[in-house]
């Protein structure tokens, strides 16, 4: 279990701040004028697909990429141009990369080469006890679990007291139940200890589950930069809508009075949208009721198609009378699913959940 004591030491949290960052690889465009903040303490998740960007810019940040253009602060320091010894973070890769001909307490401890040798001693000690590893002092990393490799990596890279952390995908080589636990565990740890954070990962529960705020990534940008609720309830763009979480997608046109034409189906909006604008209406599966008790604005007959069962829920797809060929999702607890051998069924989709991207 990764705990606080007494003796965790690491430096307050410092504000970090990238302004118009640009890197290019012959020409590929890696990063495309990336601008971001990241307050005192604050753990920020880059997340996106592979090829987006995210990597590169962590890497960059640590000095391990020189970019084209911009520059990247520290606090008041401008580290643009230092080497990564000099930019004062602790890293822990996707691989871990730990020694594998030195013990526990010697991969700990690599870092505070130079300190005296009772300083290093007790440091590893303090360290192993924060990870949970106490009296794994003399264990090779090649006798140790993937869970184990990690809390390790993670304890040599708080050893030197850093005062920003940066996780390459941490977690992508663990199965689903330990990451899900070293998530929780790591997060608890970083916030006890109020050190600045940023997380790279393409793994959206993860980055729900840990982050102050998220940096969704696409294409060398940041399409949106916003709390995690915000990110899935306020999505910016259609990117950011799709890459997190599921959700259903309709084509319309609106036709005034705070209307929009779907097929046959006339939808009121929470938003105005101008008479003859098109675009997209957007609506999470979990906001769709099914057969509601009440009456519901936007309550239309359809057809159920089929259900998945996912233990606490289920997730039904269903086509509406008047609008057929077009197959929706929505996602409902198992005590409101209809009764077997059901097809005709009510759905609404209410106002407030409809987002327009015109």
């Amino acid at each position: 279990m990764l705990r606080s004591s007494p003796t965790d030491e690491a430096s307050p949290g410092v504000t970090i701040r990238i302004a118009g960052l640009r890197k290019n690889f012959g020409a590929f465009k890696a990063l495309d004028d990336v601008s971001l903040e990241i307050s005192p303490g604050e753990l920020v998740c880059l997340l996106g697909p592979s090829g987006c960007g995210k990597t590169t810019l962590l890497r960059c940040i640590a000095g391990l990429e020189q970019q084209n253009r911009g520059a990247i602060y520290m606090g008041s320091r401008d580290v643009s141009n230092l080497p990564p010894q000099a930019r004062d973070y602790g890293i822990v890769f996707q691989s871990y990369a730990l020694f594998p001909n030195l013990t526990v307490e010697q991969n700990i401890g690599y870092g505070l080469a130079g300190s005296a040798r009772d300083i290093v001693r007790q440091r590893v000690a303090a360290m192993l006890e924060l990870v949970g590893l106490t009296g794994s002092e003399k264990k090779y990393p090649g006798q140790l679990s993937g869970g184990q490799q990690q809390r390790v990596a993670l304890a040599r890279a708080l050893a030197p007291a850093p005062s920003l952390l940066l996780l390459d995908e941490p977690m992508s080589a663990l199965d689903a139940q330990v990451r899900e636990h070293l998530c929780t565990e790591l997060r608890t740890l970083q916030q006890r200890l109020g050190i600045t954070t940023l997380m790279v990962t393409h793994n959206q529960e993860e980055a729900m589950l840990m982050a102050d705020r998220i940096a969704v990534m696409n294409q060398g940008r940041i399409e949106q930069y916003a709390s995690p609720q915000s990110i899935y309830e306020s999505p910016e763009t259609p990117f950011v809508a799709n890459f997190v979480g599921q959700g259903n997608w309709l084509a319309f046109e609106g036709n005034g009075n705070g209307h929009a034409q779907v097929g046959a189906l006339q939808l009121r909006l929470a938003d105005a949208v101008a008479p003859r604008c098109v675009g997209r209406l957007f609506c999470r599966p979990e906001s769709i009721c099914v057969n509601p008790r009440h009456s519901e604005e936007n309550l239309f007959a359809a057809q159920m198609q089929d259900v998945t069962f996912l233990g606490n829920r289920c997730r039904m797809s269903f086509e509406f009378d008047e609008l057929p060929g077009q197959s929706l999702t929505a996602e409902i607890s198992a005590r409101q699913l209809p009764p077997s051998g059901t097809r005709h069924i009510q759905v609404a989709l209410p106002p407030h959940s409809l987002q327009v991207f015109a």
